[in-house]
Protein backbone atom coordinates (compact mmCIF):
# COMPACT_ATOMS: atom_id res chain seq x y z
CA UNK A 1 0.00 0.00 0.00
CA UNK A 2 1.50 3.43 -0.96
CA UNK A 3 2.40 5.95 1.69
CA UNK A 4 0.18 9.03 1.81
CA UNK A 5 2.10 12.33 1.86
CA UNK A 6 0.54 15.10 3.94
CA UNK A 7 -0.58 18.07 1.83
CA UNK A 8 -0.10 20.51 4.74
CA UNK A 9 3.55 21.68 4.61
CA UNK A 10 3.51 22.32 8.38
CA UNK A 11 2.96 18.59 8.87
CA UNK A 12 6.46 17.96 7.52
CA UNK A 13 7.98 19.41 10.68
CA UNK A 14 5.59 17.50 12.94
CA UNK A 15 5.25 14.15 11.24
CA UNK A 16 8.55 13.40 9.53
CA UNK A 17 10.33 14.48 6.42
CA UNK A 18 8.54 14.67 3.06
CA UNK A 19 9.90 12.91 0.01
CA UNK A 20 10.42 16.19 -1.85
CA UNK A 21 12.23 19.49 -1.47
CA UNK A 22 10.19 22.41 -0.19
CA UNK A 23 9.37 25.56 -2.14
CA UNK A 24 9.43 29.13 -0.83
CA UNK A 25 5.61 28.96 -0.75
CA UNK A 26 5.85 25.87 1.49
CA UNK A 27 8.20 27.74 3.84
CA UNK A 28 5.89 30.77 3.97
CA UNK A 29 2.93 28.51 4.76
CA UNK A 30 4.89 26.60 7.39
CA UNK A 31 5.94 29.67 9.31
CA UNK A 32 2.79 31.71 8.62
CA UNK A 33 4.69 34.59 7.02
CA UNK A 34 4.33 36.39 3.70
CA UNK A 35 6.31 34.97 0.78
CA UNK A 36 8.36 38.19 0.62
CA UNK A 37 9.57 37.51 4.18
CA UNK A 38 11.00 34.18 3.03
CA UNK A 39 12.92 35.96 0.27
CA UNK A 40 14.14 38.61 2.76
CA UNK A 41 15.41 35.86 5.07
CA UNK A 42 17.29 34.42 2.10
CA UNK A 43 18.87 37.78 1.19
CA UNK A 44 19.81 38.48 4.83
CA UNK A 45 20.89 34.85 5.44
CA UNK A 46 18.71 34.66 8.56
CA UNK A 47 16.18 32.01 7.58
CA UNK A 48 16.45 28.32 6.80
CA UNK A 49 19.17 27.57 4.26
CA UNK A 50 17.97 27.11 0.71
CA UNK A 51 19.61 26.20 -2.56
CA UNK A 52 18.96 26.69 -6.25
CA UNK A 53 17.99 24.08 -8.80
CA UNK A 54 18.44 26.11 -11.96
CA UNK A 55 16.34 29.22 -11.35
CA UNK A 56 14.20 27.57 -8.67
CA UNK A 57 14.78 28.03 -4.94
CA UNK A 58 14.30 24.89 -2.84
CA UNK A 59 14.73 23.90 0.79
CA UNK A 60 15.81 20.53 2.14
CA UNK A 61 13.30 19.47 4.83
CA UNK A 62 16.17 18.19 7.01
CA UNK A 63 17.80 21.65 6.89
CA UNK A 64 14.50 23.35 7.74
CA UNK A 65 14.00 21.01 10.70
CA UNK A 66 17.58 21.69 11.91
CA UNK A 67 16.96 25.44 11.56
CA UNK A 68 13.79 25.23 13.66
CA UNK A 69 15.46 23.09 16.32
CA UNK A 70 18.44 25.46 16.49
CA UNK A 71 16.13 28.48 16.87
CA UNK A 72 14.10 26.74 19.56
CA UNK A 73 17.18 25.70 21.53
CA UNK A 74 18.69 29.21 21.50
CA UNK A 75 15.40 31.09 21.89
CA UNK A 76 16.10 33.27 18.84
CA UNK A 77 13.47 34.94 16.72
CA UNK A 78 13.39 34.22 13.00
CA UNK A 79 14.46 37.64 11.74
Amino acid sequence: MPTVVASDPRATLRGGLPDRYLTPDDIADMFGVPLETVYQWRRKRTGPPGFRIGKHLRYDPADVRAYVMQRKSTGQSAA
